[in-house]
């Protein structure tokens, strides 16, 4: 499905970061400023016979999501402040490494323009500005028109992140949402591009997209609810009181996120609801966006399907009898009764499909390599597969709005590549360059090296890992190496180019990309094995990639680093907990360490619909003794840890505060180490750290610091 014109805005999660280096590493029991010491408050809890004791349970706010508890705001403020002490000592490194992060940034960079209706669309950053300006110009000729820019919207605030947008069927109207507080409840406002007026069509509280119906009266869009979920749908129309929209849509299962998208001839509202394994569509006409939603097909237990219409025909991508996929397609009378026209593949795990006038593409995975095919709707056939240049990439189609189109845009890139965006004339079968992302400071690529290797987990299994490096790296285990991974929800990490892990690179490090179970690299049974009762694979191959590399000579114990966010957080902290040994120092970003009471607490946000993920603790005592075998804050013990570094957001709605707080306050609390652990919480902001491109380096280049302080690298 097609989320339509220039500003379909992706939420991007940027990983935050802390820390320094350049004199030799201190310790918490010598340092002057004494590391904060968290009370603990007797509370216990007993589910399934097993009784818990959790003695800083109180960092949860009780008056959650309302945060004014003053013992714990000290508490956080003081973390705070022995963050930035010994960031003093280090200011020198953070900032050259910012200096060197930023400096391979164009300032004055743009997107690259693509047509959509009568106007071309692209983006710009002004030098030095934070944010990004949204333009267009008339296909006929014309004035460029600004229309929106973000550096206004975010003045004089703490935090901002522009959410969903849409520009009306008519080119009149622009409707957008942002974040000014890291919460991710969004408010739309309505913008005339004609006279540049804002409408007094303000809507608070929104999580979802925005989609514009038929005759551009007015869109539909989804309320986040009081536990952070979207379970509805409402249609606004433009004029009519904000606060009174028509309800077109509710979601009755709990746990179950409804999501909103647009068809191919922008014809149908594509209306989504379900959870991590199993989904329900319905669709509504954009002509009269509060008829009766139409069923495509009724659930089924961990079935999973997604839809786009063609004239007639429903084309569905589904797993219902095929792990890796399948693409079918039906009547759009008769939308439920399925038939096949590609079939499911143990070799390639089909991921996406797009429709066009007079073509179709799929998106699908082959031996974890990205492939990309074109199809003729006549008999199903593949007319060809797009050829890339490189071994190991990472590639997808891009920004392609419109349904009649002779030229398909792509991204790609490799780890030692830069971002290309491509256009692919469907006629001559050729690959057109149309930008290459520029580093100002320079870059050679030849200067590099990149490599796809298998190493050999604990149970027999093969995970891949890509790594890249200046070339003359030594495999002799003298140089360091820093290993990422995420490794949950079927995200798949690609071997995609950064130019900030080049601060690590230059001065001597490899960087690796573990592919680790969890995500769908190697296909949907790659994350299957990685969830549930399977979830300690993902904590092993990430262990067994690193002493691999360590045994193939490509760092030694001590010498590798490890990072990871979110549920890549809990990852940091399972794997610290089984082989601290073998780090030399770990960063756990927002980490979702408090597994069991999260999925425990059903009156949290995301709870209820994350017990297909990770288990169901209230009901089953078995998910309970398995979720407490692995939680991380739970298996916190009296040994040596490696210097560790956490964040986490006040206001993330996502993993809350108090999970990094927590597991920071008992680490304190029984390791044996005299190494440094730290933790930055960010005040104003949420999961995805600090916004705007220059904050968000700036936090990068921290924990690239504390990584090279701690293994003393100059």
């Amino acid at each position: 499905m097609r989320l339509p014109y220039f500003l379909s805005t992706i939420l991007l999660f940027s990983l935050p970061a802390s820390l320094m280096a350049q004199d030799t590493q201190s310790t918490e029991k010598n340092d002057p400023m004494k590391a904060p010491i968290a009370k603990q408050v007797p509370h216990s809890f007993t589910h399934h016979g097993t009784t818990i004791e959790d003695p800083w349970n109180w960092l949860k706010d009780k008056s959650y999501p309302t945060i004014d508890d003053e013992d714990v705001l000290d508490y956080l403020r003081e973390e705070n402040a022995y963050f930035e002490h010994h960031m003093q000592s280090q200011q020198p490194l953070v900032d050259t490494l910012f200096a060197e992060m930023k400096a391979r940034i164009k300032e004055d960079d743009s997107s690259v323009p693509q047509k959509d209706g009568d106007y071309i669309y692209w983006s710009a950053f002004e030098e030095g500005a934070q944010y990004s300006k949204y333009y267009r110009k008339s296909v006929a000729g014309g004035d460029n028109q600004l229309l929106l820019d973000q550096n206004a919207l975010a003045e004089g605030k703490e935090y901002f992140r522009l959410g969903a947008s849409a520009i009306s069927p008519d080119g009149n109207l622009l409707a957008y949402a942002y974040d000014d507080n890291g919460s991710e409840r969004f408010e739309i406002h309505v913008k005339d591009l004609r006279t540049g007026e804002e409408l007094p069509d303000v809507i608070p509280g929104i999580l979802s997209a925005i989609v514009w119906n038929a005759d551009s009266s007015g869109f539909v869009y989804g309320l986040a609810n009081e536990n952070w979920r979207t379970d509805n749908l409402q249609y606004h129309k433009l004029g009519d009181d904000p606060a009174k929209p028509t309800e077109i849509f509710r979601e009755k299962e709990e746990g179950y996120t409804v999501g909103l998208g647009l068809s191919a001839q922008e014809d149908y509202f594509i209306i989504g609801t379900g959870d991590n394994t199993t989904s329900e569509i319905y669709i509504v006409p954009t002509s009269n966006p509060i008829a009766k939603p139409r069923l495509i097909k009724a659930q089924e237990k961990n079935v999973k399907y997604e839809i786009d219409i063609r004239d007639d025909e429903v084309f569905i991508l589904t797993n219902d009898n095929h792990v890796n996929f399948r693409l079918a397609k039906a009547s759009i009378e008769t939308p439920d009764q399925w038939q096949e026209i590609i079939i499911g593949s143990d070799a390639n795990y089909l991921t996406g499909f797009e429709l066009f006038k007079d073509y179709f593409v799929l998106e699908s995975r082959e031996a974890g390599l990205d492939q990309i095919d074109i199809y003729d709707y006549a008999g199903t056939k593949r007319r060809e597969r797009i050829a890339f240049p490189e071994a190991s990439y990472t590639a997808s189609t891009s920004n392609n709005p419109e349904y009649d189109t002779k030229k398909l845009r792509l991204s790609y890139e490799s780890m030692v590549t830069p971002d290309t965006v491509f256009d692919y004339d469907i006629a001559s079968s050729t690959l057109e360059t149309l930008k290459v992302q520029e580093v100002p400071s320079g870059y050679n690529a030849s200067d590099y090296q990149t490599e796809r290797i298998m190493i050999t987990a604990r149970d027999g299994v093969q995970v891949p890992v890509s790594i890249v490096s200046k070339k003359g790296f030594k495999r002799d285990g003298s140089q360091p190496l820093h290993l990422y991974a995420y490794g949950a929800y079927g995200y798949a990490v690609p071997p995609g180019f950064s130019t900030t892990r080049f601060s690590l690179v230059d001065r001597g490090f490899a960087y690796a990309i573990a592919h680790i179970r969890g995500g769908d690299d190697l296909g949907y049974q790659w994350y299957l094995d990685g969830k549930l009762k399977k979830r300690t694979n993902t904590f092993n191959d990430f262990v067994d990639v690193g002493k691999g590399l360590i045994d193939l000579g490509y760092t030694s114990a001590g010498k590798l680093t490890a990072s990871g966010g979110s549920a890549g957080g809990e990852l940091m902290g399972a794997v610290a907990n089984q082989a601290p040994e073998i780090f030399g120092a770990v960063v756990a970003h927002v980490p979702f360490v408090d597994v069991l009471n999260t999925m425990l607490d059903e009156s949290l946000p995301l709870t209820p619909g994350e017990w297909p993920e990770w288990g169901n603790p209230i009901t089953s005592k078995e998910d309970f003794e398995f979720i407490r075998s692995y939680s991380p804050y739970d298996q916190v013990a009296a040994k040596d840890y490696p210097p560790m570094l956490y964040t986490g957001g006040l206001n993330d709605p996502r993993v809350t505060y108090w999970e990094p707080a927590k597991m920071v306050a008992k680490l304190r609390h029984m390791k044996t180490d005299d190494n440094l652990l730290l933790m930055k919480m960010n005040m104003g902001a949420g999961h995805g750290g600090k916004s705007g491109r220059w904050n968000s380096i700036y936090e990068v280049a921290e924990e690239q610091a504390f990584i090279l302080w701690q293994l003393g690298v100059e």
